[in-house]
């Protein structure tokens, strides 16, 4: 997991890495102009020689990383338009040491001759900044590079300013360059997390320094990241961990380590595996239990059990994979399970090694009773979801009898969420990350909130951002699958003592990655919970290198 900073925490990064480390600013600057040379290098198949590249640029330090980038790319064979907005005789400090040198090699007689490539300098000023871009398209420009504010805007965007990411916005979406890359930040996000307004320049690539910010990987503001790419210029880790933030963003290095902890031995059998208790559906939710039982047992789990009510049992059988064992107990008049089942689950309770309720339960007084039990009296990692969360809201908590303090994993979409908080005002959810962290920790409960970006808060205040999955995963069905993920996952790190808060954001990165699978395989139109599931085995199999 990556730590998330603030624009404040990143620049007291920076400060240290100077003052303590005597890592010279200009060097930090010099790191991430070539980070981000390497990126576009990358997106250009390998090479940039003689591609035609614009670098818009501020007066300060992201300016500069610009100014260095052209530099360094005119070097590789690139011919570089830096159009700086402003003088150079106005920029200070390490920007100035840049443009300075794209100043003096502009203006060399021994470089940029006619069978050249150019490095050239335009100083845009406030007469003429809102005409300036109008020139780009005659100018047969390749890439397209943001390098106005990068993480120091703490105001909307005005005037000229505006209509240049409204313009950076426009040719994106008319596929004017082949790739627009932001420095840091795209123009228009405050990096704390805020879009200044309604227009922020979107672009494909946003290349980070050392850690993500807010606004890189929380939506709304991230979504005109594009792909995001972290690149470390040199600061020492120790000077990252020691800066205050309980925010991270998960990575796919997470689910690599937790698959290599969670690896098939040759000794390997299915009691070694783990044994994983899905209580979900009932008469007319019969689908939610086969979704959530044949995701777990594609999970790698040893053994599934699916306890569904006796009216729901032959529809369950008749569907879910043959692996996958199905036990009918007592139910309501409804169909749905009833508080009597409790008393019936006794001997497969006491030999799973983690528990998924709620999937299709239905909502009934006698089911809602039965849940509160298997809440209360868990014996071993517990996933709630979907109806019995309805059931147990709004949530007071719920401590485990006995000593041991087993998990409980509450899985809320915002609304279910909502109910959770016992509130109907979303204010109380605008700030996801606190809303999460707040209720994770009043409650000791691991929460993953569903969404755009899925959090994931632990008891001890840390939460997790997901970056994996996509609007797909929204259809009917895939929260199922991912209750049965979580499962499997779940009941695997059980028997092998691996942490199961980073087992559930492993589960949550992979069920994601799955989806991503399925949007490329079939289009978000088309792919359905099932395919997710399918998907997994692409997913296992592309961490095989890794392991």
């Amino acid at each position: 997991m990556q730590k998330v900073l603030t624009a404040a925490q990143m620049r007291e990064v920076d400060r240290l890495t100077t003052e303590k480390y005597g890592i010279p600013s200009i060097l930090l600057m010099e790191n991430a102009a070539h980070a981000v040379a390497r990126v576009i290098t990358e997106k250009l198949g390998g090479s940039v020689e003689g591609r035609r590249i614009l670098i818009l640029c501020g007066k300060g330090n992201n300016g500069g990383d610009g100014a260095a980038l052209a530099r360094i790319l005119w070097n590789q064979g690139a011919s570089c338009f830096v159009d700086l907005i402003g003088s150079v005789s106005e920029t200070t400090g390490d920007a100035r040491i840049n443009f300075d040198a794209v100043k003096a090699i502009d203006e060399s007689p021994d470089t940029n001759g006619p069978n050249e490539n150019c490095l050239l300098i335009n100083e845009i000023s406030e007469d003429n900044r809102e005409t300036f871009f109008y020139n780009w398209r005659s100018q047969h420009i390749c890439v397209f590079v943001d390098a106005l504010f990068g993480t120091g805007l703490t105001r909307p965007l005005e005037g000229s300013f505006k209509k240049i990411a409204e313009a950076v916005s426009r040719a994106k979406e008319r596929h004017l360059f082949e790739k627009v890359i932001a420095i840091d930040m795209p123009s228009g996000l405050d990096a704390d997390c805020k879009i200044n307004g309604s227009i922020c320049a979107n672009v494909d690539v946003t290349v980070t320094f050392t850690s993500p910010k807010p606004a890189n990987i929380l939506p709304p503001a991230s979504n005109f990241n594009g792909e995001l790419m972290i690149a470390n210029i040199g600061s020492p880790m120790e000077l990252i961990d020691e800066q205050p933030s309980n925010l991270y963003l998960a990575e796919r290095e997470d689910s690599a380590n937790w698959l290599k902890e969670a690896t098939f031995s040759t000794s390997d059998y299915k009691n070694t595996r783990g044994h994983s208790l899905i209580i979900a559906g009932s008469e007319s939710y019969s689908g939610a239990a086969v979704l959530a039982g044949n995701a777990a047992m594609r999970s790698g789990v040893g053994l599934v059990t699916v306890v569904t009510s006796k009216s729901s049992k032959d529809l369950v059988a008749s569907r879910i994979l043959p692996e996958v064992m199905v036990r009918g107990v007592a139910e309501t008049d409804g169909g749905a399970i009833s508080e009597e089942a409790f008393n019936e689950i006794g001997e497969l309770w006491s030999k799973a090694d983690s528990v998924a309720i709620g999937c299709g339960l239905s909502q009934d007084e006698s089911t809602r009773l039965f849940v509160k039990k298997v809440v209360e009296d868990r014996r071993q990692p517990t996933i709630v979801d979907a109806d019995a969360l309805n059931l147990l809201s709004p949530f007071d908590g719920f401590a485990a009898n006995g000593e041991s303090q087993c998990p409980l994993i509450l899985t809320p979409h915002e609304g279910e969420f909502m109910r959770l908080l016992g509130t109907t005002d979303k204010e109380a959810i605008k700030d996801r990350v606190a809303a999460v962290r707040d209720f994770a920790v009043k409650h000791n409960v691991i929460l993953v909130l569903k969404g755009e970006r899925v959090l994931i808060g632990e008891p001890g205040g840390k939460v997790v951002v997901n970056p994996t999955g996509n609007s797909g995963l929204g259809k009917a069905g895939n929260g199922d699958t991912l209750a049965g993920i979580l499962a499997g996952f779940v009941a695997q790190a059980s028997v092998m003592n691996i942490d199961i808060f980073e087992t559930v954001v492993a589960a949550v990165y992979v069920a994601g990655m799955a989806g991503d699978v399925a949007e490329k395989k079939y289009g978000k139109r088309v792919m359905t919970a099932s395919d997710v599931r399918e998907c997994l085995s692409e997913v296992f199999e592309g961490f095989k290198n890794e392991r």
